[in-house]
């Protein structure tokens, strides 16, 4: 089935601690310029012609700031971020066939990977991740931090968000994950057996993790 706005559902997974950045509130809560991570994040799927619904995954203290900055459905997530992303699984409406998962510290995503991601999901895709170029030198070191060789960075790329899966796909990979430490989503449907493509991603869609990132993003939020 196509991806439409009568089908598409995003699910915003705000549930992290930001302890890496150094924050006194939860890392989707963090002011930039005046507004949270979370706003500048959801904003970009709200306003997508491509998305129908969205849900926020937001800490269980938080429910009611997230839904009052949002105005969209939210849920508690868990402690681990693929418990978080089974919760607004649970939370979608049933006519929903097409789930993007986004980490709320990508806030900066452009429109335009949005749709080159449904655009390869409507394509008939059952699974796909934006990427970037991995541009640093990548060496594999041992447990006594030697370095051991140089890695070919020729077929290697970073992943970024949304990450965009048939429904159907990702609920049975949830299901038959037999931990919860997966980094991302697509690990969970690669283990499961589907095909994951790639798209590009963008710079904008950098990831606040530390105090640094954040002056990148008043720079990004001020232009």
């Amino acid at each position: 089935m196509a991806a439409n706005r009568s089908t598409v559902a995003a699910i915003l997974v705000a549930a992290g601690s930001g302890q890496r950045l150094g924050a006194d509130v939860p890392k989707a809560f963090c002011l930039v310029r005046g507004r949270t991570l979370l706003e500048y994040a959801h904003e970009r799927f709200a306003e997508h012609p491509g998305v129908r619904d969205v849900i926020v995954v937001a800490p269980a203290e938080r429910i009611e700031q997230a839904a009052t900055l949002t105005g969209s459905a939210v849920v508690a997530g868990g402690a681990t971020r693929q418990a978080s992303v089974s919760a607004g699984l649970a939370a979608l409406d049933a006519a929903i066939d097409t789930v993007l998962v986004h980490d709320v510290a990508r806030a900066f995503v452009p429109a335009a990977v949005i749709s080159r991601v449904l655009a390869a999901l409507d394509g008939g895709a059952e699974a796909v991740i934006p990427v970037r170029p991995v541009t640093d030198t990548i060496k594999r070191v041992d447990d006594a931090r030697r370095v051991v060789d140089t890695v070919d960075r020729s077929t290697l790329v970073a992943v970024q968000t949304p990450q965009g899966f048939r429904r159907d796909v990702l609920e049975a990979a949830h299901a038959a994950a037999s931990s919860e430490s997966a980094t991302d989503d697509a690990g969970l449907v690669e283990a499961y057996g589907a095909t994951v493509v790639v798209v590009d991603g963008a710079d904008e869609s950098f990831k606040i993790t530390r105090p640094w990132d954040l002056v990148l993003a008043e720079a990004v939020a001020a232009r």
